[in-house]
């Protein structure tokens, strides 16, 4: 993921995820465990990186990925979402059941990215 703020994204996804870190630099910070290895990199250092190229240069608009936290019931949806918006994130869809049987709650991250927590009913 690119950030434009390396530090304040890492820090809400600690705070507000409890994601842990395996690697902390001042224009890269990756977390990990579980069999996942999840990074944030300056936008304007992996621009150099790549010869100035567009697509890391130019502030991105739109939706391109979202991470799913899975929850083990819909009190823990609830619990999480709540504690993740007191954490900074930005509400982008209240906890419901959803019409794909799912329940699931939307929020943004400081740099606008959502992401969702869901249970199974």
């Amino acid at each position: 993921m690119l950030a434009d703020d390396v530090a304040e994204l890492a820090a809400f996804y600690e705070r507000a995820l409890g994601l842990q870190v395996i690697v902390r630099e001042e224009a890269y910070v990756a977390f990990g465990g579980q069999d996942i290895r999840f990074a944030i990199f300056s936008r304007p250092l992996m621009g150099g990186n790549t010869d100035g190229h567009p697509s890391y240069t130019t502030r991105f608009s739109g939706q391109a990925f979202e991470l799913n936290f899975q929850c083990d019931d819909p009190v823990e949806v609830v619990r999480r979402y709540d504690e993740i918006l007191a954490a900074g994130a930005t509400p982008a869809g209240r906890p419901a059941l959803r019409e794909w049987g799912q329940y699931a709650g939307f929020f943004a991250d400081p740099e606008g990215n959502i992401h969702s927590l869901f249970a199974d009913t």
